[in-house]
């Protein structure tokens, strides 16, 4: 016999209970949440409400290219950098600024921003803990409210500056941000003309001074070219350098000339000495007397030659002729020598013009080497006339630059307004819909936690933990048996009241509170029902027989049918459980529509199962999950389509082969069923079961059907028979 023991202390949240709470009241949360509503509303109405106007400005230089005198002077380029950029920002939002639009809009006299301090306000000054604005004066009241709803910042990564102002006038709204943008243009045209003014204030003196100076340098260096004789000729060179190289290169052409005529005067002296033939000397052969001569003589030989052929040469006249020839050749040595002695006047004219030459580039060499020396200095006096010349000629360009401009007032700003402020069509503050949503949604979820908290701390919402121990039975005896499962049978009640619900009501039972969980009371009502039918009707079998039974028949598959919405669940998931922790490889395939069987094995039923197998979208491995009390691998129904999946469901008897492959055993829950349902599930070594809670006459017919069908003799298994409650399982 079962002892008894003590309950614990221990309780238990009742998440229905407390969740039932909200269901209780949520008459009293929504209308306590559409009273905050209301409230929310009237005073979103209450409020006055403000506007925001927008003016955005554009840090560029405006400066055209055009105009820019030096387009590559660093001057010409506006500073346009992050900290110039952030510089500007602080510019308008100077008080200088703000004084003037303050004045220009007359907003003293506004009562926005004249306003007199509230009385809160003036407690605080009292207490010391804020300045008294009736001290202030009204412009520092003035200045106090602009900068309150001024906001000036820089667009980031960008050269644009954003003016924002909210007021309670849309038409200020937009009229002070544009207002702020031409004060700041205006500063900033009137900087650049005080900027160009003192430019040119300076620049005048500066070049007065500069011109006497540059005359000054130019006067000296006249006078050192004059004292020095550095005369200026050709190609930027001193006089005496110049005429040095032009008589260098004189003497070198009277050197040629004079080393040519001695050259032809020893050629002649040699062919006159040496009695050779005059004809090879060009010189003579260059004089026309000569070449007349020669021809002459040419002419006589010519008539002796013919004369020959009939006379005699003592023939008188040819001596005669032969006299002429010798005549002739006479004079054309005389010419020779004439010519001989004219090369040789040429050859002394041309060395005493050497010698002149000589002595003239000498006293020119000397004259050039002083004018060198002198020329440093001269070059000295040059360069600094010539800085100061070039300085002069600066200041007098930008002079008139800025002259020019100060004149036409032609002094753009480095910036522009791209987008001015619009009169605002719409309040910024306070938004209505967004205020009256979030009050609604904020009240509902503070009740809602509110009324939680309420049950919780009431006492309600507890109920007693599940206990451990076995509720009394009269004189059973328990057989030994070997541990099953590392659920408890508390877990083990918990699942199985999740895995299905009883048909039937359960009586009232007396002392009710001294009772355990829920499980154990529908045992122990049920252990006090008289049976209705005779027990061991149709030769139904508990768990632990139909475990044994399945083992030593080496069933690979057993098919789990009910007549019951989920009646098998709980005798399936006992029977896997039990085969599981025989040490047999055991998975338990779910393949009941409302997924009763995972339930109970699984955190949740919505997890991948067989029918994303079937449609593809899963594999083996996404869709076996271990069961959290036993060394069991279930594989629950999943969560693709279920219509999608019948189309596919050809494809189930090919996964259950491979789960026969992997496993030892394969336990299906198909729910209820019919014998055509379960012969499609049938295969080798594949053993029917009909579970049930209570046996009736439905399980008899379905066990007859299935046996009609040729499907063998079923098992009739159900999770506890009537007196034979043992330890550690309930009767699910």
């Amino acid at each position: 016999m079962a002892s008894n023991h003590n309950s614990a202390n221990d309780v238990d949240v009742d998440l229905g209970t407390l969740f039932a709470s909200i269901a209780r009241d949520w008459r009293r949360i929504l209308v306590i949440a559409l009273v905050v509503t209301a409230a929310a509303f009237a005073l979103a109405s209450v409020l006055t409400p403000k506007y925001k106007g927008e003016t955005r400005i554009l840090i560029e230089t405006r400066e055209s290219e055009f105009t820019r005198v030096d387009t590559n002077s660093v001057r010409s380029a506006p500073i346009l950098d992050e900290e110039g950029v952030a510089s500007q920002v602080e510019v308008i939002a100077s008080t200088d600024i703000i004084k003037k639009v303050a004045a220009q809009l007359d907003l003293a006299n506004v009562d926005e921003f004249d306003a007199k301090p509230s009385g809160l306000a003036n407690l605080l000054a009292m207490a010391g803990l804020a300045t008294d604005g009736n001290n202030l004066a009204p412009e520092e009241r003035v200045l106090k409210a602009f900068r309150e709803k001024l906001e000036v910042y820089r667009v980031e990564n960008s050269r644009v500056i954003v003016v924002e102002f909210s007021s309670e006038d849309p038409k200020l709204a937009a009229a002070i941000p544009n207002a702020m943008a031409d004060a700041y243009i205006a500063v900033q045209r009137a900087a650049k003309l005080e900027s160009n003014a003192d430019a040119t204030q300076w620049l005048e003196p500066e070049i007065a001074e500069l011109r006497e100076k540059v005359k000054e340098a130019e006067q000296r260096v006249a006078e050192f070219r004059g004292k020095s004789d550095l005369f200026i000729g050709e190609n930027n060179s001193v006089l005496a350098t110049q005429q040095l190289s032009q008589l260098s290169t004189e003497l070198s052409r009277v050197r040629a000339n004079r080393s040519a005529a001695e050259a032809k005067v020893s050629t002649m002296q040699a062919a006159l000495e040496g009695g050779v033939s005059l004809d090879t000397v060009p010189d003579v052969l260059a004089s026309p007397l000569i070449q007349r001569l020669r021809e002459n003589e040419l002419e006589l030989r010519a008539q002796i030659a013919e004369l020959s052929t009939t006379l005699l040469s003592n023939h008188p006249r040819i001596k005669a002729l032969n006299s002429q020839v010798n005549d002739l050749q006479l004079q054309i040595r005389s010419e020779a020598r004439k010519v001989l002695t004219g090369l040789q006047n040429e050859a002394r004219t041309a060395r005493a013009r050497e010698e002149a030459l000589l002595a003239d580039v000498n006293r020119l060499k000397a004259e050039s080497a002083r004018a060198d020396e002198e020329g440093v200095e001269l070059r000295a006096l040059e360069r600094e006339a010539a800085a100061q010349r070039e300085l002069l000629e600066s200041y007098l360009t930008r002079y008139r630059e800025a002259s020019s401009r100060g004149e036409r007032n032609y002094l753009p700003a480095d910036a522009r307004i791209f987008s001015r402020a619009v009169v605002p069509a719409e309040p910024y503050f306070p938004k209505k819909v967004p205020i009256i949503g979030a009050a609604f949604a904020a009240t509902l979820l503070l009740m809602v936690i509110a009324t939680l908290l309420r049950e919780l701390f009431s006492g309600r919402a507890m109920r007693p933990a599940a206990r451990a121990d076995i509720p009394e039975v009269e004189d059973v005896e328990m057989p030994p048996r070997r541990a099953t499962s590392a659920l408890t049978p508390a877990e083990a009640a918990r699942a199985a009241a999740r895995t299905h619900e009883v048909a039937e009501t359960e009586p009232d039972v007396e002392d009710e509170a001294e009772m355990p969980a829920a499980p154990v009371r529908r045992l122990r009502a049920r252990q006090e029902m008289p049976p209705q039918e005779p027990e061991n009707r149709f030769g139904e079998i508990d768990v632990d027989e139909a475990a044994a039974q399945l083992i030593s028949e080496g069933t690979a598959r057993a098919v789990f049918v009910s007549v019951g919405v989920d009646d098998g669940a709980a005798a399936a998931v006992l029977v896997a459980r039990e085969i599981a922790e025989s040490g047999l490889r055991t998975l338990l395939l779910d393949l009941t529509a409302s997924g009763a069987a995972s339930r109970a094995t699984v955190e949740s039923r919505f997890m991948r199962g067989v029918t994303d197998l079937l449609v593809g979208e899963a594999q083996f491995a996404d869709v076996i999950h271990p069961d959290h009390f036993s060394p069991l691998h279930v594989m629950p129904i999943g969560t693709a389509n279920l219509p999608r999946a019948m189309r596919a469901v050809d494809r189930l008897p090919i996964v259950l082969d491979s789960l026969n492959t992997a496993y030892d055993i394969v336990i299906i829950d198909g729910g209820p069923g019919s014998a055509e349902s379960v012969g499609r599930l049938m295969g080798e070594d594949t053993r029917a079961v009909v579970s049930c809670l209570w046996p009736n006459d439905d399980v008899g017919e379905l066990a007859e059907h299935l046996a009609e069908a040729g499907l063998g003799e079923p098992m009739i298994v159900r999770p506890a028979r009537i007196g034979d409650v043992r330890p550690g399982r309930s009767a699910a």
